[in-house]
């Protein structure tokens, strides 16, 4: 433990990687954070966090409780499954699918222009690890425990819940997840463990629009937007039947449409009364269930992914738990609310699994604790949680804005005076809305108007850093302002963004808003663009119409924008969309290039902003009502915190970005730190565009080769590629073993070591006989040969060192390194018809073509020719581009005459499969190109690898020898994809003398020309 323990100012927070496991954390103490780092992970705990302010005495805090060592409890399932997949991961994954490890694999490749954080691939390898090898692992405990709490908590629904801090992208973990299941139903359709059915429930409109991203078929999916899919697996991908909806879909319709019979319903419903009596007037469960997954129907069950799903719950009738604090009637109403919202979302998933099945629940939230009015405890995590990732691991990792609220002021007073703004001017501010209650923006209490301008302050200066940084061509930075009912937030609202007031003659004149860059009247006269916007977000979020209040207060912005609308697309008119959708498309587009929220600058909301707003612009918060629970804090402040860059600076760590907080009582660190300005990287999107489809390249998607040999027996030739050292460095020989008392002992593996040189040759022999006979026409009179040729490789080519024996070559790490090597040297007699090799082709897609091509990347980018590149730009590899891959494709441009069109190998999903020291890998050159086809019209392709030495040359080499070994005769000899060659280039002072060499050579129908310096 390192660092000095007087101040508690922290001046950078960011403390680990965003894409490492976490390895060090701040330390806590009874009053908060320290700035003493551990060198450890910090465990999963359960605390509630909220410092103390730094002055004495304060009576602000009576509602909120501070830091104190018996606040803080360790989750021992989350903890307990860490270190289960921690073991898991360091011996290999085992026990999994080999599409999931492929996929794993994917994420995890360091080489990934958009790569995963930490914590989205912590929590799907959760999932994954729990579903497919915890049970094999020796984990069944987790299974158990789990089923135990869904058993006592949720009637037996098979519930796993992910715990994610807001803005660390559990969309992405939703979207893993998917792409899991999916993608090994298509491969395995008869295993049970997997599903291609998927229903996602929302808690409002603006997450289920959102979760668009979702499905394979749209515009910004986050398959091909995150990269989370090889191009190859694709297709299969399409398989995946999803269905969005929002969990008010579950409530049960009346069966005949009377608005009093819905009234009955809705009470019936919010009343918790018993079926028999809802059923008397509402659809059957089973003809919900029809409704709401009419798509996913049929035989297999489906995999539920709820989103927020703090809000889904079993209700129960112990209101005692929440005896110990007093609540308000505001607070009763909104527990009442929530109850009646859980049960109907919890009912349904009941529904659901007894009429079509659950395979299983994925609950993700950034808060999965259980609400006052549950019947549980206040703040008590649901206990089927298993991976944690907080939201102070995610500001110790850089992943989300750090939220700063004051510590401290020079007013004469114990009260932090903007910290619990609430306290000091709720009885000054109206009660109810604006149906009873008259408001004035000249009537703001002086705490309230001090903290507007106070905060401004703050936002100007960000303001003034955003116009001269690099991202002044983005979308501004946003300021937000939560208020208690509509009354208040009309007062703020005029306050800040103009309002017309009325003389005593009565004539009207526009006042502008006190806050000059949040002004919506500008020189006299209402702006076109508002720059400050209203918003309720309940009313937003039902999906219904407006109601005469809001519309009336709404009136001029739904006005200016409809005019937006209208000057955005000519020629359509008045907006096709009603007052809602239009509010909603703004509010949700806060933030976002070139849409109609892109100008705003302001967000007042008459009640919480919904989750799901996503905007990353926000950087101050404002909050002018009561939070009476830390949930209610960490959900207020969430809407701030994802991130605007994640550039990364020359560590690989994320620079803080901050959020300055007032009137929300909450905080984590403690901090003074400035943002560092790192440029935002440009977003590239490459993609094969329409246009050039005459640039189209198709190759054959191989996922091995068969090899159909004479019926001669085969011969030695053994070459330096043929040696095999058996070493300490392959097994250690000798293991000592200890207890604190008593001899020691000393083991060895004599299972191998025990095995007879003729007994090690026979059994190679027989698993040599099992490759070469890998055809359905096998031939095993050729075991004698081989068994007289692996005896041979035993004695000439095997060295053992360090007291090894041959029989160590049986271990599992071993045993196909020395059958490859075998294999590898085989002959036959002079005269003998050589081998022919067969492609095997991938399941389900025996080929593909550039036109899948379609992904988003920040690295640098060659604009390719239209009119001989399918695929708009060539992506240069590494931080400052590939100068030798920005030559290669400029020469192939200049090759008009031989070349058709070329490609760089990049989310294309072409891949040749090869072996290197036994273990199967699969090889992706840098182009493909297609020359000018043969005088008889048939087809050529080159594959070119552009080398140039900074590629391990052993490597290098097998993969070079596979393509023309194997792939190419194997392609070649199948006669449906024309001619192919392969081309290795070295020096680049000779790229267009290698590429026509290549040509050249395969016009002879060589098919393997090298033409390498």
């Amino acid at each position: 433990m390192t660092g000095p323990t007087g101040s508690r100012v922290i001046e950078n927070p960011i403390i680990n990687s965003p894409y490492r496991r976490p390895s060090r954390h701040f330390a806590f103490d009874a009053s908060g954070i320290t700035n003493e780092i551990i060198e450890l992970r910090r465990p999963s705990s359960h605390f509630i966090p909220v410092p103390r302010p730094r002055k004495s005495g304060s009576s602000v805090q009576h509602e909120l409780p501070g830091f104190g060592e018996a606040d803080i409890a360790e989750n021992q399932l989350v903890n307990g499954v860490r270190q289960a997949l921690e073991r898991w991961r360091a011996s290999g994954r085992p026990n999994i699918t080999p599409t999931t490890r492929r996929l794993i694999e994917y994420w995890t490749n360091p080489s990934r222009d958009n790569p995963i954080l930490y914590c989205q691939l912590e929590a799907a390898e959760t999932a994954i690890y729990i579903a497919e090898a915890a049970t094999k692992c020796g984990d069944p405990w987790i299974r158990n425990e789990l089923d135990t709490h869904n058993s006592e908590y949720s009637t037996g629904l098979p519930r796993v819940a992910l715990k994610m801090a807001t803005g660390t992208g559990k969309t992405v973990v939703m979207a893993m997840l998917i792409a899991w299941q999916a993608l090994n139903k298509a491969a395995q359709p008869t295993d049970r463990r997997f599903t291609r059915k998927f229903l996602v429930i929302t808690p409002g409109i603006t997450i289920r629009d959102r979760l668009r991203v979702l499905l394979p078929e749209d515009d910004e999916t986050y398959y091909r937007e995150r990269d989370l899919v090889p191009a190859d697996l694709y297709s299969s991908l399409q398989q995946a039947r999803i269905t969005i909806v929002n969990f008010h879909t579950l409530r049960r319709r009346d069966k005949t449409s009377s608005s009093e019979k819905m009234t009955r319903l809705n009470t019936a419903v919010l009343q918790g009364n018993d079926a028999q009596e809802i059923g008397a007037f509402a659809e059957s469960e089973e003809a919900m269930v029809k409704r709401v997954c009419a798509s996913l129907r049929g035989t297999g069950e489906i995999m539920v992914l709820n989103d927020e799903a703090h809000h889904c719950y079993q209700p129960r009738v112990a209101a005692e738990a929440d005896a110990d604090r007093r609540v308000s009637a505001t607070e009763r109403r909104d527990a009442e609310v929530s109850e009646a919202e859980a049960r109907i979302w919890f009912s349904g998933l009941v529904a659901i699994r007894k009429h079509l099945g659950v395979k299983s629940v994925y609950d993700l939230s950034a808060t999965p604790f259980f609400i006052g009015g549950s019947g549980y405890r206040e703040g008590i995590l649901f206990p089927w949680v298993v991976s944690d990732f907080s939201l102070v691991d995610a500001i110790e990792s850089g992943v989300v804005k750090i939220p700063r609220v004051p510590v401290d002021d020079d007013r004469p007073s114990p009260d932090v005076t903007y910290l619990d703004l609430w306290q000091k001017i709720r009885s000054e501010l109206p009660r109810h809305g604006r149906k009873t209650d008259v408001v004035s923006a000249e009537g703001l209490p002086d705490a309230l108007e001090g903290a507007l301008a106070s905060l401004y302050s703050s936002y100007r200066r960000e303001y003034a850093h955003w116009k001269e940084s690099a991202a002044a061509g983005e979308p501004p930075p946003v300021f937000i302002v939560v208020c208690s009912n509509t009354a208040v937030s009309k007062m703020v609202f005029d306050k800040i963004a103009g309002y017309e007031k009325v003389l005593k003659d009565g004539t009207a004149v526009l006042t502008p808003g006190s806050l000059t860059l949040f002004s919506n009247v500008q020189d006299g006269r209402w702006s076109n663009s508002p720059r400050t916007i209203l918003v309720d977000s309940k009313e937003l979020e039902s999906g219904q119409a407006l109601s005469k209040e809001f519309r009336q207060l709404a009136a001029k912005e739904i006005e200016d924008f409809k005019a937006a609308y209208s000057r955005r697309f000519p020629g359509r008119g008045e907006p096709e969309v009603s007052d809602a959708e239009l509010l909603r498309e703004v509010m949700n587009t806060v933030g976002k290039p070139g849409r109609l929220g892109a100008d705003v600058r302001c967000v007042v909301s008459v009640s919480m902003l919904t989750e799901g707003w996503d905007a990353n612009t926000v950087t101050h918060i404002l909050g002018v009502r009561a939070f009476g629970t830390q949930l209610l804090c960490e959900q207020v402040v969430g809407r701030g915190l994802r991130r605007r860059s994640y550039a990364a600076d020359e560590n690989g760590y994320f620079t803080p970005e901050y959020a300055d907080v007032y009137g929300v009582p909450f905080q984590f660190i403690p901090t003074v730190g400035k943002t560092r300005d790192l440029k935002l990287k440009p977003v590239h999107r490459v993609r094969a565009e329409p246009e050039r489809r005459h640039a189209e390249i198709t190759f054959p998607c191989l996922s091995g080769y068969r090899q159909e040999f004479p019926d001669a027996s085969p011969v030695a030739r053994f070459s330096s590629r043929s040696q095999m050292i058996l070493s300490k460095r392959d097994l250690p020989i000798r293991t000592e073993t200890a207890g604190l008392v008593g001899p020691s002992d000393t083991q060895s593996p004599e299972t191998f070591l025990a095995l007879r040189p003729q007994e090690v040759a026979f059994r190679l022999a027989s698993r040599v006989i099992e490759h070469l006979d890998d055809s359905s026409d096998p031939k095993p009179w050729h075991f004698p040969s081989v068994l007289k040729i692996v005896t041979q490789w035993l004695m000439e080519c095997v060295e053992c060192h360090d007291d090894a024996k041959v029989g160590l070559v049986m271990s599992s790490g071993l045993l196909q390194q020395a059958v490859s090597k075998i294999r590898d040297s085989l002959g036959w007699p002079e005269g003998t018809p050589a081998a022919k090799t067969i492609p095997i082709f991938q399941p389900y897609q025996s080929s593909s073509s550039t036109s899948v091509v379609n992904f988003t990347t920040t690295k640098q980018v060659y604009p390719s020719a239209s009119e001989m590149c399918h695929v708009n730009f060539v992506v240069l590899d590494g931080p400052s581009g590939n100068s030798w891959e920005r030559a290669a494709a400029q020469a192939l441009e200049g090759l008009k005459g031989l070349v058709e069109a070329y490609v760089k190998n990049d989310h294309l999903g072409f891949f040749i499969p090869y072996s290197h020291a036994g273990h199967g890998h699969r090889y992706l050159p840098d182009f493909l190109v297609r020359l000018k086809p043969t005088e008889e019209g048939i087809p050529r392709t080159l594959i070119l690898e552009i080398s140039g030495g900074r590629k391990p040359a052993a490597l290098t080499a097998t993969k070079a020898e596979t393509v023309q070994s194997l792939w190419i005769p194997a392609v070649n000899g199948h006669g449906g994809f024309g001619l192919w060659g392969f081309c290795e280039v070295t020096d680049p002072g000779r790229i267009r003398q290698s590429i026509t060499e290549a040509a050249k050579a395969l016009d002879g129908r060589g098919g393997t020309g090298d033409a390498a310096s």
